[in-house]
């Protein structure tokens, strides 16, 4: 073509062109260096490659090339090449980019175009903006089935089933005909509304009309199934599909995990003809999100020494979540130290879960490293740091965090203040959290919730202004929830009123009757105020009713290996080490002078009907006599309780710290306690 001068003719260079750009075997690179060659492309050139870069990984390119085409040819965009750019607008979800093109569009007469509509239509929906996105369908004069469809399927992913089953309806009036492509958007509304009688009719109605059923949509069809909760329909589908691809295989495990039937997700796993990725994030996310934190990593480990697959960001986030609810720092380091090895980009869930992991394994110097490290930090990260220090009682830090927040301009949303609040409860900064609750609506414009009001309850009942707790629950413009009454009756144990903690006893057991832990604060209050005969007339009714109160059970982790103790247990291999060191540790702590505060035993804290000698077994005894036995003298002692610490575990915890000069480090269900030196980080207000 050049030989012969073709390659000038702009009409021949299109030719060219185009067959390098859209062709299979096609090379985008190569492309480009043809379209720079041709001296005069005209539109149709132009407008081939944006259509390339508006599906390739470059979109921008495709605005770059679009903005070059107006400012440096004489062609002005037609009703093709608006297609083309609203699509790479939306590809990026530019919304400003996307307005002003519909903008050009109006000026150029082509608003009513239905296909630059169309794709008006989903560059606003992927931007977020229905309102605009609706407002361009019902300017369509003469809607087509992609009209439908986009706004159907928009709706629908953004969790407005509702107006989703609307549209379908007013289509079918109109007599459009619905599409394959309609039916995955009227499923995917379904599958999240958890309307299985309504999925159900659907899935009839392709049958009765007749609708062609392709792979998509049969996974659409199990998606719905399995999310509504019917895995007796999924597997009926699942067994007469004729095609199957890694979509079907993982849809069925993530029903099956979520559904608690682990055995059979695995089974499902490890029958797949080919294991990605998403299958075992599918079965890791499902363990770590039903508290089967151990099994989660179990898998994890299972996944890296297979090589199977390669972990991806999701995998890390759930790993580390459940390195968090274990404890398990050892491995959430390693976990770290992947990241680092393999050349991982740090963006904000991965952040986010590194201090969430640190924070809750007991290593806030650590959260606090990575949160500086990166450069970019959303309001996910700031309140995980801010929820770090409030768990660690560092509240003033947490809210000298808050205020750099605001200075860098992130906006501070619900779960942020929930933080703050915790932070201001723990650390005892009544006037702090009433400034911070008040502020909430006015300055920030977050309505308070069930959360942040629970979160006042504790702060005023902590600091034993409980009249006032009382007051700020009066007074809630939404009904107090479990929690509310929970933080009252807390605030009540701490302080031994007997009145208001029958009060918010029997709202509580109104709210959730089979609340074991109620029970076990109102006993607390009637032993610390010597009225015994409340304690046992609370244990005559648990025994009858058939209630159990809640196993206390404490973890440390050496050498990467979780250790697990419950009270009085010996079942652990070593138990006769541990059970030496516990008596070692008894026989220094009374030679210190230390006198077992028995009134616990008498609480319903941890062991109900054991003998006296029960106080020295509570399973965080059991768990630092471990480790003053196992962990390096260099490193601290770090404890998870799943219940919070009794006072007398409390008071051995700081002697141990300092006859043995060890720091213990205990998490429990509300706080961190420092023990270093015979003193607790949390200066005895917890």
């Amino acid at each position: 073509m050049l030989r012969t001068g073709l390659f000038f003719d702009p009409y021949s260079a299109s030719k060219l062109f185009a067959a390098s750009a859209l062709l299979p075997f096609s090379s985008l690179e190569y492309a480009r260096k043809v379209f720079d060659q041709i001296p005069k492309p005209n539109l149709h050139t132009w407008n081939t490659l944006i259509r390339v870069y508006a599906s390739s990984p470059e979109p921008l390119q495709g605005i770059l090339i679009f903005l070059r085409m107006v400012h440096e040819s004489p062609y002005y965009p037609n009703k093709f090449t608006f297609p083309f750019v609203i699509k790479a607008a939306a590809e990026i979800f530019s919304l400003c980019v996307g307005q002003a093109l519909h903008g050009l569009a109006i000026k150029a007469s082509l608003g009513a175009d239905v296909f630059i509509s169309n794709s008006l239509i989903h560059l606003y929906l992927s931007c977020g903006d229905l309102d605009s996105a609706y407002r361009v369908f019902t300017m369509i004069g003469e809607k087509d089935v992609v009209s439908w469809n986009s706004m159907i399927t928009g709706l629908a992913q953004r969790g407005c089933a509702e107006m989703a089953f609307q549209l379908f309806q007013e289509m079918e009036e109109e007599g459009v005909k619905p599409n394959d492509v309609t039916m995955v958007g009227v499923l995917s509304a379904c599958a999240k509304k958890l309307d299985l009688e309504f999925g159900r009719w659907v899935c009839s109605y392709i049958e009765r009309k007749g609708i062609r059923v392709d792979l998509t949509l049969s996974n659409a069809m199990l998606d719905m199934y399995t999310k509504c909760g019917s895995l007796e329909d999924a597997k009926r589908l699942f067994d007469i599909m004729e095609e199957k691809d890694i979509v079907t295989w993982t849809t069925m495990l993530d029903g099956y995990a979520k559904l608690g039937e682990y055995e059979t997700a695995k089974l499902v796993l490890d029958t797949m003809p080919r294991q990605d990725i998403a299958a075992w994030n599918a079965l890791i996310s499902g363990y770590e999100q039903n508290g089967k934190s151990k099994e989660a990593l179990s898998l994890y480990h299972e996944l890296q020494q297979s090589q199977i697959a390669k972990p991806d960001g999701i995998t890390l986030v759930s790993a580390l979540s459940a390195c968090a609810q274990l404890g398990a720092m050892e491995t959430g380091e390693c976990i770290h130290a992947y990241v680092r090895e393999q050349g991982i980009k740090f963006n904000c869930h991965l952040t986010t879960s590194l201090i969430d992991m640190y924070s809750k394994c007991g290593d806030i110097k650590k959260a606090l490293d990575v949160f500086y490290s990166v450069d970019r930090r959303d309001v996910f990260v700031w309140s995980a740091m801010i929820a770090g220090l409030a768990m660690h009682g560092q509240g003033r830090d947490a809210i000298d965090l808050f205020s750099r927040m605001q200075e860098a301009m992130i906006k501070p949303n619900s779960v942020t203040f929930t933080n703050v609040l915790c932070a201001c409860s723990h650390a005892g900064l009544v006037k702090e959290g009433k400034t911070f609750f008040n502020q909430m609506e006015p300055v920030y414009g977050i309505r308070p919730g069930v959360q942040h009001y629970s979160c006042m309850v504790d702060i005023l009942g902590r600091a034993g202004l409980l009249e006032e707790a009382v007051e700020i629950i009066e007074k809630m413009p939404i009904l107090p929830s479990d929690s509310v009454w929970g933080a009252l009756l807390g605030a009540c144990q701490i302080h031994g009123n007997v009145e208001l903690a029958e009060l918010a006893c029997r709202h509580l057991l109104e709210l959730d009757p089979e609340n074991n832990g109620a029970y076990v604060l109102l006993s607390n209050v009637y032993a610390k105020t010597g009225k015994w005969d409340g304690v046992s007339r609370l244990r005559k009714h648990m025994r009858v009713t058939g209630l159990k109160k809640e196993q206390g059970c404490s973890r440390i982790e050496v050498n990467g290996v979780i250790h697990e103790f419950l009270a009085g247990d010996n079942c652990h291999p070593l138990s006769k080490e541990i059970y030496s060191k516990l008596d070692e540790i008894v026989v220094r702590l009374k030679s210190a002078g230390c006198v077992p505060n028995k009134s616990h035993l008498l609480q319903l804290i941890e062991e109900d009907e054991m003998q006296e000698h029960a106080l020295n077994l509570h399973s965080e005894k059991l768990a630092i006599a471990f480790g003053l036995l196992y962990v390096e003298v260099s490193q601290p002692i770090r404890i998870i309780k799943n219940l919070r610490v009794c006072g007398d575990c409390h008071s051995v915890a700081k002697l141990v710290s300092s006859l043995y000069n060890r720091e213990i480090i205990l998490r429990d269900r509300y706080r961190f306690h420092h023990f270093s030196g015979g003193n607790c980080s949390c200066k005895d207000y917890w």
